[in-house]
């Protein structure tokens, strides 16, 4: 009889629950979002802005940078090369700082750890302004990695646990969405300072200090989610429910949300550094083509990556309320297929057309090719318990990152031109165009598909507790 009574009182709550959430026809989705919640996505969107800006900052500055740190007549595949590599440990430190990063902020929470992550990547990207050569550059890309990989777990955790099951994917969506003005903050700087003769690449980096400010305002600002808090009480009492170990993730009952999230992120961020940053040299490409004067060349560039990034900030801002509307997995489904047509159109049959065209296509092609990342946000919170919810989203993205490395790595032995590698472990390169390169890995999104057959359907559940 007590057993059937709390039965009955656990339905009770549910269909409260959904009656006060879900069912409010007619509402929008931030009826009801407090002005603390509000508070909270904005400090952990602005975290992940100046997050994004220090990754970026070194692709609108690498074309400067790298010659720069290399002896002069270096080859421009040698260049592209070492600037593979220099983004390879970007990712690899990026995969290691999520991870580590995702495990403390489950452990000593989300807000103390955030603050954490924000000052280890300003403080190292403007350490990064006085890099001599290019080992240098790849190390203090690695230190910078460790803390911009933390801060999208925490804060994706954040905004999950704060905000209603109602409003999360909508909230979330915009979270992630705002990275887009993480990279027009770069595009601002490589044609404000990297493009300024009296300044340069140095000064690009040397900005990124700027965000270690924000940690002020986190700190006075917000408390940890009650989410949290409660798994900390239960972790105190429970050792089976301790908080932030990697194993957890591949219990039983985990391991297939585990494996499913980190297919998906390789995929995405593999697509992202191997094809997606290529979309942004296509105008710089037609400026060289048409022989205009370097600082004209710079601006193009920077054109390119102002309107792949506009294209995909808004496929970031859809995502969420599309994944609400045909659930997460049709969304995925979706945006892969799509993935694939935009990369091989653009990359096969547009990338030798002419400016206007180019300008027309490229926000579309970022729109098709990017608005899966704001799923990553969306759908990694809800794959996890409480007390693994920063370790798991944390492995999942940041571990993409690290095997997506390794596409790098490929990319850079199939655009070289003669050897590539280091001692016993050179090959040679294959020496293809920047076109078939980016068109050969476009056929990543096929293998994001195969991932879909057996990701789990999440919309309309609660958060795992």
């Amino acid at each position: 009889m007590q057993r059937l009574v709390l039965r009955i009182r656990r339905e009770d709550r549910e269909r409260l629950s959904f009656m006060n959430t879900d069912t409010e026809l007619g509402r929008p989705w931030y009826h009801g979002v407090t002005g603390y919640q509000w508070l909270a996505l904005t400090i952990a969107s602005l975290g992940w802005v100046f997050d994004i800006f220090e990754g970026h900052v070194f692709v609108a500055s690498m074309n400067e940078a790298m010659p720069a740190l290399l002896p002069a007549g270096t080859s421009k595949g040698t260049i592209d090369s070492f600037n593979n590599y220099a983004m390879g440990t970007f990712l690899v430190g990026g995969a290691l700082g999520g991870v580590v990063f995702g495990m403390i902020s489950d452990r000593i929470g989300r807000v103390r750890t955030l603050i954490l992550t924000i000052l280890t990547y300003s403080l190292f990207s403007c350490v990064t302004a006085f890099a001599q050569d290019p080992w240098q550059m790849m190390i203090l890309r690695f230190m910078v990695a460790l803390g911009t990989g933390g801060e999208w777990s925490v804060g994706a955790a954040l905004v999950a646990e704060i905000f209603s099951k109602r409003a999360r994917a909508w909230s979330l969506g915009i979270f992630h969405a705002t990275s887009t003005l993480g990279t027009w903050v770069a595009v601002l700087a490589g044609v404000l300072v990297v493009a300024n003769p009296k300044l340069g690449w140095r000064w690009g980096f040397a900005i990124g200090v700027l965000p270690a400010l924000l940690t002020v305002w986190i700190a006075t600002s917000l408390h940890e989610p009650e989410r949290w808090v409660q798994a900390r009480g239960v972790a105190g009492k429970d050792r089976q429910q301790k908080a932030g170990r990697v194993r957890d993730l591949f219990a039983p009952e985990l391991i297939r949300n585990t494996l499913v999230g980190l297919c998906l992120a390789t995929v995405g961020l593999a697509v992202y550094w191997g094809v997606y940053v290529y979309g942004w040299q296509l105008l710089r490409q037609w400026a060289e083509r048409n022989h205009l004067p370097p600082t004209s060349v710079k601006h193009w560039e920077m054109l390119g990556m102002f309107l792949v990034t506009s294209g995909g900030g808004l496929g970031l801002l859809s995502f969420g309320p599309i994944c609400e509307r045909i659930g997460r997995r049709g969304a995925f489904l979706v945006f892969h297929l799509c993935g694939l047509v935009a990369g091989l159109v653009m990359f096969q049959g547009l990338a030798n057309a002419g400016v206007a065209v180019l300008c027309v296509a490229l926000p579309i092609f970022g729109y098709l090719t990017v608005a899966i990342h704001a799923g990553y946000a969306i759908y990694f919170p809800e794959l996890f318990p409480t007390r693994l919810r920063g370790t798991g989203g944390g492995f999942c993205f940041n571990g993409g990152r690290f095997l997506a490395a390794s596409f790098l790595l490929v990319r850079g032995w199939m655009r070289t031109e003669g050897q590539v590698g280091f001692g016993p472990f050179r090959v040679t390169g294959l020496g293809l165009s920047m076109e078939n390169t980016a068109s050969i890995l476009s056929l990543l999104f096929l293998l994001g598909l195969v991932v879909l057959l057996f990701a789990p359907e999440t919309k309309g559940r609660d958060l795992p507790t």
